[in-house]
């Protein structure tokens, strides 16, 4: 399989990780879009959210627990953070193994875009 966060998970491919268990591994993003700009992902391939499977509901769980618990350990717990999973191509998914961004150590606006041709529909 030729997927990049495999690849990590093998330590193929070097990644700065900062939380590891038996079901998943959250390390730093190389593109941070905040102070704290982590991907947690599960050990499981699951190729985007579309396929997480009724078995896989527990994992998906634990993946929010982390996030939860490194936002907690970066000290923003109480300030605030985002959570986020990108689904397939207009989802802005890039990587097609399932990751949540943990983002946080600043205030993060809303809506998470600024060209406002982006809200418009695709035909």
């Amino acid at each position: 399989m030729d997927c990049l966060f495999c690849k990590i998970l093998n330590k193929e491919i070097p990644a700065d990780i900062i939380y590891e268990d038996d079901q998943v591994i959250a390390f730093n993003d190389i593109n941070p879009q905040a102070p704290t700009h982590a991907l947690v992902i599960p050990r499981k391939h699951i190729a985007s959210t579309n396929e997480i499977a009724d078995e896989d509901q527990a994992l998906v769980g634990h993946m929010v627990q982390v996030a939860g618990k490194i936002a907690k350990e970066q000290g923003f717990d109480e300030s605030g953070y985002r959570t986020v999973f990108n689904c397939n191509g207009h989802g802005g998914q890039t990587v097609f193994h399932i990751h949540l961004h943990l983002l946080g150590g600043k205030p993060l606006g809303w809506p998470p875009y600024f060209d406002e041709n982006l809200k418009q529909p695709v035909a």
